[in-house]
């Protein structure tokens, strides 16, 4: 396919996601499915256009003055790839597959190419209903945040000291250009090609042998700062697919001993040969069994419970650009139910002097600092562990900066931290 056959099948591809309001992933399966004649650089090309143009869908239609799949992708060829009205032209021509040429409305908007006069949503390509709660968290820079939250991310793995080190793992994978992340102390870092393609991390031996766990950098912090050690019984309520499981096993040495479980067996799945590839012995799966009470033994043994919380995600937008155009008003309401759900379970497993590790990965108040609020209102044998004090003993005091000024908890973001969207805060239980 040529350049301008690419720009046109991404035009497609963005209208059937604007459409069907599905994931972008899907559509794009889809869409390689009904088109085999598109090779893998034809489709690795076409994706990486289509969520750049996801990244900037607000600030690209604002710039070009009008809604619509074209709008975006125009707008987007110049917002996210930096091209001119010269460049933008020559893959606009109407000739063989390209899309029909540029109107003179079209020239003007791309010579233009300046939104500061924008509002702020539209600046930080989030979503118009959000601004209130964006600016709720982080006030005139609210902007600034959501454009972070608009950039790519780069591949971020931990160094899994069970079986390596990262001085290891950095060696293992220099041919990626692999560096140390700024505050993990266990954090490996690759960035993203210009065509925003990622390394096929399944065919390198140090993931295959279990070296590296893909794992953003904020979420290994979270981690770090829950204080997880080799003689603790610790709970990780909301395992998923195991990220954090993992990663407080090698901080715990696969000793004292970690329940994972998680309300849906489902997101469970991927955990068990994740931990065979780690090499993770103190960990025991616990998965839903009907109306069976699977933790009933563990009321009130706990030294630590960790909730990784269900969320909106506002804080992984740089890797998922399309959520944030799906989530809608109803859905934060529903997951501060399950947030302040999560919250009153955890309390029933924990000991006297131990601690609730709550986690996010959103950026909204709502879903952070106000919960942790609403749960301490309900329980006056709670504390709110001092954040500040929580970094310097986890060996990460410039972490300390982030403390959050809304409330209890620390937050994190691209924009001061260079991670995805992060809030933890640390309950203790007098």
């Amino acid at each position: 396919m040529t350049p301008a056959a690419r720009v046109a099948a991404a035009i497609e591809i963005v209208g059937e996601i604007d459409t069907k309001r599905r994931p972008a992933s899907d559509i794009l399966r889809e869409w390689g499915q009904s088109h085999r004649f598109a090779g893998s650089k034809d489709r690795t090309a076409i994706a990486g256009l289509v969520w750049d143009t996801l990244r900037v869908k607000s600030s690209a239609a604002w710039l070009m003055g009008a809604e619509g799949a074209r709008a975006q992708v125009l707008g987007a060829l110049a917002r996210a790839r930096g091209l001119d009205v010269s460049a933008v032209a020559l893959l606009f021509t109407g000739e063989g597959h390209a899309p029909a040429p540029l109107t003179d409305h079209e020239r003007e908007r791309l010579i233009l190419s300046d939104v500061s006069d924008a509002p702020a949503h539209v600046q930080g390509d989030f979503p118009e209903w959000l601004a209130a709660q964006l600016a709720e968290a982080w006030g005139e820079r609210a902007a600034e945040e959501g454009r972070a939250l608009s950039q790519r991310a780069p591949v971020d793995l931990r160094a899994n000291l069970l079986k390596s080190s990262r001085e290891e793992a950095l060696r293992e994978l220099d041919h990626l250009g692999a560096t140390a992340t700024p505050h993990s102390p266990w954090g490996v870092r690759i960035a993203v090609g210009p065509d925003g393609r990622q390394p096929s991390l399944s065919a390198e031996p140090a993931y295959a042998r279990g070296f590296v766990e893909v794992q953003d950098e904020g979420s290994q912090i979270a981690a770090l700062l829950t204080g997880a050690d080799a003689h603790q019984q610790v709970l990780d309520l909301c395992a998923g697919g195991g990220g954090k499981t993992l990663a407080l096993a090698a901080m715990m040495e696969n000793k004292g001993q970690i329940y994972a479980t998680d309300r849906d067996g489902r997101r469970l799945a991927p955990i068990w040969d994740r931990m065979e590839r780690a090499g993770v012995r103190n960990v025991q799966v616990r998965a839903p069994k009907g109306p069976q009470d699977i933790l009933k033994d563990l009321e009130g043994a706990c030294d630590l419970v960790v909730v990784d919380a269900p969320c909106t995600g506002a804080g992984t937008w740089r890797r998922n650009p399309d959520a944030k155009w799906r989530v809608r008003p109803g859905a934060v309401d529903q997951r501060v139910t399950e947030q302040d759900a999560a919250l009153r379970t955890a309390a029933r497993y924990l000991k006297s002097g131990g601690r609730i590790a709550y986690v996010t990965c959103s950026v909204l108040k709502i879903e952070n600092e106000a919960r942790v609020e609403a749960f301490l209102s309900q329980h006056a044998d709670f504390l709110p562990v001092d954040m500040a004090h929580a970094a310097r003993k986890a060996g990460v005091p410039q972490l300390a900066e982030h403390v959050s000024t809304l409330g209890p908890g620390l937050r994190l973001s691209p924009a001061i931290a260079g991670t995805d969207g992060f809030y933890v805060a640390l309950l203790a239980k007098i």
